[in-house]
């Protein structure tokens, strides 16, 4: 073992110091994502054309580069910043021919043949040059998402991240999404791609990693207004880019250019113009009487502006934004409360807590011992960048980009399940990221490109009750003003339930930085491109959180008499301070073995320090001794995270009109510092309480829980050999151009997942008895403290994602650009890592594993996806000219569903165990028998779904599908010219159209004890759509809505 480390300290110690020479002699530091062009000169006989002039100029900043063609009559210009571009030309006995236009878009190899006649005069031929519509001169698989697109398209909330819906491969996430679910006023900050998991994928911006440690989420939604263009890779995509398995998503930033240009923008939502939600009918029943039932308001504003020019000609440039967002959301409430009798009883009790604490609850409003209320959840976001760009000289380009976001978003209590109205959190956060980035070319066929970067988050979660329980007499171990414990009382009010009072785990917070330190050299040689470089990054994850525990009342009469049957509390602040160092290094060859064969390989390797934490506060579980004990390093670093690729691209008739691409990859993940955090939670650092009610003792009351508390320990560990995920990437695919600017791929896309994170339990009984029913006596830490739950972090997980891929791309030409997708895709995996139900992160059977092998969470079968821009051909005056209409479709057949029962005295936890069936599950959409006028049953026959005890049930996971996906856009964009450089646009987008339901999962809880085929109880939930659409944090998915929105764009 000590050769192993020894080999890899030496290794690591290369591997910095020749990092540290890539900096050393480059000079300063670098700019935005790049791109290159290259392409092929002959005569008019085909012969190739060597020793060329080639000049190529940036139309937007007059920077120029210089090159020759080789012997065989081939040009590379490569790390280019996005933009638009202009190719001349010479040759001795040549005209001159120059391409202008051509967009050179972020992270594609553009390729721009010339075809030279002999000089006859002096003459300059011009042409134009087009975005490509195939790829020809890379293995990578990916899209480019352009500006036009970026800007035109109807995206409901304007989230950047939700363009990656528009990319063949990606999914409409399901509704339980961990990440990928959206947030209120925020969006999602994760997508599903290729059968990767949601916490896969790298989002980098200006070439620098934009990534949250903790979860692998972006760390925040930039501005639509400022991004130039990006491009998603989501199979087989360069060895330049590592740490994640997923996808790429690179993002180039608007930059100045020698024209002053900008716009200013407000963008308006409003309730008042939407349709209404499938359960927000027009008309409810309330006393016998049918009333009206007013639509929840809803009002989003965005409004900023952006702009930028040159401060000197050709020299320096600049582009600032800002963007504001004001969201006011109206959530409905409506929770059970006390009957005026159990009031009475309440207040004339001697118990002064329990009085206390009635007299938080309010008194029914309804008529039908209902408190019905609403809450406004309020989103404050404003958003600012500034990038400045300059050319020292032609030689030499300086980029600097830096964002600041400050949010704060106001959740109602429904978010953490409370059902009063003054139970609800803030959430408040601080984001920033900053990009430093050089491109200096040596000479025509040596080029660096070097980055500076950090990104920096502080979140803070507060609960709005800052109760001090203690001033109540409340003794739960809390006596800070965090909040009341959390307070659960099943059947509150006779019926449904009552929970109110503090968070669990609120308040909480942490503070994350990442810096990036990385350098790429480009050498063309022969027929070689050559790229070598190297990366440094160090992240440092600070958390704390606190909690005030939780109370549980099996009855209203429980809690009148105060008589928990269960409390739970976690006394101390856990909080830790988390470090990690990585480094990598890679070398790509683009090789052009002949005129029509592009070989494309390459090799990375990345070293994953293992994390560290600064007060020594890691604590693992060791099965062997039945111990808790510090540890310094919790799991042994994988030193073998080698990740070939290779690729080819077959030009088949050398027109670049047909081209056949096959490429083979594998990718490695750097594990989230959330794998670690919860080892800092661990005694002696953190102090867990919870209370089992036993024959001796039943219940326990407000005023003597802590010290009636049992203390159990459930102590969190990883395994000690856990290591790092990787994925093997496959395809072969097809491309073909058509009538000059339509282009189509067909293609078998494949994936192996090996070494993936699963969490399991030590502890799952056997045969009723827990391995584990204490700690030892010889443990340094809580010696004979009795166990319950022990959750360990693995790496033993698996998946498989089998594909086909059609796309059809048509570039701007005559008005009308659109891209359309079509994927038939199968994702199997033993854990997908979303939250689609209470246990889902937890497998069924600990020690079976292979058990819980089937869909994935987010697995779709079908999914078709269309976004295009058309401007109408009207011709006159201002109003009939300048109308433009652009939309979006998506349909796509259902995720999976994981049905689970409530039993947890089998395996100790909770919403784990699957029930049994006793033939096909059927489904489809009929009303509910139960009383709910909304409800939709889903699940037909819900009686041949049972609880099956103390054992495991034979229904597979995620064997039963969901309800689909159906969403049109629209928007209506009217351009009108006020002088020949300013533009006024009013646009109107329709979300959602056609007003179809997108119907969210089915409650998927088997009733506790449901017997073999006995019928469901009529007022059972099981199987019922009760929560109506897919997402109601106001995001798409909901119901037709409009926006509103005007720009003046100069």
């Amino acid at each position: 073992m000590q050769s192993t480390r020894q080999g890899v300290s030496i290794g690591l110690r290369v591997l910095i110091f020749a990092l540290a020479c890539c900096f050393i002699f480059t000079g300063s530091v670098f700019g935005q994502s790049t791109a290159s062009v290259t392409g092929s000169v002959t005569d008019a006989t085909g012969a190739v054309v060597p020793n060329a002039t080639v000049t190529v100029r940036n139309q937007n900043t007059g920077e120029e580069r210089v090159t020759q063609t080789d012997s065989a009559g081939v040009y590379v210009v490569p790390s280019l910043p996005v933009g638009t571009y202009r190719v001349e030309i010479k040759a001795s006995g040549m005209q001159t021919t120059v391409a202008s236009d051509i967009p050179v878009q972020v992270g594609v190899r553009i390729r721009q043949d010339f075809s030279l006649k002999v000089a006859s005069t002096s003459e300059t031929i011009e042409i134009r040059g087009t975005a490509p519509v195939i790829e020809g001169t890379s293995v990578s698989v990916g899209s480019v998402v352009n500006q036009a697109t970026v800007q035109e398209i109807p995206l409901n909330g304007r989230h950047f991240v939700d363009l990656a819906l528009l990319i063949p491969g990606t999914v409409t996430p399901p509704a339980s999404g961990f990440l990928t679910a959206p947030l209120r006023g925020q969006g999602s900050f994760a997508f599903n791609t290729a059968g990767a998991r949601e916490d896969t994928t790298n989002f980098m911006i200006n070439g620098v990693n934009l990534n949250d440690p903790v979860q692998n989420q972006i760390t925040f939604q930039p501005t639509i207004n400022t991004v130039q263009e990006f491009k998603v890779d989501n199979s087989t995509y360069s060895a330049e880019y590592g740490r994640n398995s997923g996808s790429i998503v690179n993002i180039a930033t608007r930059s100045g250019a020698n024209e002053w240009h900008g716009e200013a923008y407000e963008f308006m939502r409003n309730s008042y113009f939407d349709a209404r939600n499938f359960t927000n009918p027009t008309n409810v029943t309330s006393a016998g009487n049918l009333v009206p039932n007013h639509q929840a308001p809803f009002i989003r504003n965005q409004f900023g502006g952006d702009g930028g020019g040159a401060i000197k000609k050709d020299k320096t440039f600049f582009y600032l934004s800002y963007e504001g967002l004001r969201q006011r959301q109206s959530v409905p409430l409506s929770s059970l409360v006390l009957t005026p009798d159990q009031r009475t009883q309440a207040l004339a009790s001697s118990d002064s807590i329990v009085r206390s604490l009635v007299g938080l609850i309010p008194a029914p409003n309804s008529g039908t011992n209902s408190y019905v209320s609403s809450a406004t959840a309020n989103v404050d976001i404003d958003q600012g960048t500034a990038n400045v760009s300059h050319n020292f000289s032609d030689a030499n380009h300086l980029n600097v980009y830096y964002a600041l976001q400050h949010d704060l978003r106001g959740e109602p209590p429904t978010t953490q399940g409370n059902t009063l109205p003054a139970y609800g959190d803030h959430r408040e956060g601080r984001r920033q990221i900053f990009t430093l980035n050089d491109i200096h070319v040596f000479n025509p066929n040596l080029v660096n490109e070097a980055r500076l970067g950090f990104n920096r988050i502080h979140i803070i979660f507060t609960a709005n009750d800052t109760t001090n329980p203690a001033s109540l007499g409340i003794n739960s171990g809390v006596s800070a003003p965090i909040g009341l414990p959390g307070i659960i009382i099943a059947g509150g009010g006779g019926g449904g339930g009552l929970q109110f009072g503090g968070v669990n785990g609120f308040p909480q917070g942490r503070g994350d930085y990442s810096a990036v330190l990385s350098d790429t050299l480009s050498w063309t040689h022969g027929h070689h491109a050559f790229k070598f470089g190297g990366e440094y990054r160090r992240i440092d994850n600070n958390n704390f959180s606190l909690t005030p525990g939780t109370f549980t009342f099996a009855s209203v009469a429980a809690f009148l008499a105060d008589q928990a049957t269960g409390f739970t509390a976690n006394t101390s602040n856990s909080a830790s301070r988390i470090y990690v160092n990585s480094v990598g290094a890679f070398v790509v060859d683009q090789w052009k073995v002949m005129p029509r064969l592009m070989l494309d390989l390459g090799m990375r390797y990345d070293w994953y320090g293992t994390p560290s934490e600064a007060g020594g506060r890691f604590v693992v579980f060791n099965p062997a001794q039945a111990a808790l004990a510090l540890s310094s390093q919790p799991y042994n670093q994988s030193a073998l995270n080698f990740q070939p690729r290779v690729g080819l691209a077959w030009d088949v008739f050398g027109n670049g009109k047909t081209v056949v691409r096959s490429a083979y990859a594998i990718m490695t993940d750097q594990p989230i510092t959330g794998i670690v955090t919860a080892l800092t939670t661990n005694p002696p650092f953190a102090l867990p309480v919870s209370f089992a009610p036993s024959t001796a003792t039943p219940f326990v009351s407000f005023n003597n829980a802590y010290g009636a508390a049992s203390g159990s320990v459930a102590p969190r560990t990883i395994a000690p050999d856990y290591k790092d995920a990787y994925v093997q990437s496959y395809n072969f695919n097809v491309q073909q151009q058509f009538a000059g600017d339509v282009g189509v791929m067909a293609g078998y896309f494949g994936s192996k997942g090996t070494d993936l994170n699963i969490i399991r339990n030590y502890n799952q009984p056997v045969n009723g008895l827990k391995p584990f029913p204490a700690l030892s006596a010889n443990s340094p830490i809580f010696p004979g403290k009795p166990l319950s739950t022990i959750l360990s972090e693995e790496s033993v997980g698996n998946s498989n994602y089998n594909a086909l891929w059609l796309t059809a791309t048509k570039r701007f030409a005559k008005g009308l650009q659109f891209s359309g997708s079509y994927t038939w895709s199968k994702s199997l995996d033993y854990n997908s890592r979303t939250n689609n139900a209470a246990g889902a992160f937890l497998p069924q059977d600990s020690y079976n594993l292979r058990n819980d092998y089937g869909p994935s969470d987010f697995d779709a079968r079908h999914r078709f996806v269309l976004n295009g821009i058309y401007n109408l051909p009207f011709k006159g005056n201002r109003f009939v000219e300048g109308w433009e209409i652009s939309t979006i479709v998506q349909l796509q057949t259902g995720n999976p569903i994981n049905i689970r029962t409530t039993n947890a005295s089998f395996t100790g936890i909770s919403a784990e165990l699957r029930p049994s069936i006793t033939g096909p599950v059927q489904t489809g959409f009929t009303p509910a028998t139960n009383s709910s006028a909304t409800a939709i049953q889903y699940i037909q026959n819900r009686s041949a779904i049972y609880d099956q005890g103390a054992a495991f049930g034979n229904l597979g996971r995620d064997a039963i599908y969901g309800p689909g996906f159906t969403n049109v856009d629209l928007a209506l964009v009217k351009n009108t010219k006020i002088t020949e450089k300013v533009t006024w646009q009013i646009r109107a987008d329709a979300f959602d159209l056609l007003n179809v339901v997108n119907f969210t999962q089915p409650v998927a809880s088997v009733p506790a004890a449901q017997t073999f085929g006995a019928p469901i109880a009529a007022t059972s939930t099981f199987g019922l759509i009760t929560s109506g659409t897919r997402f109601t944090a106001g995001d798409f998915g909901t119901s037709r809505q409009i926006q509103l929105a005007m720009k003046l764009i100069f």
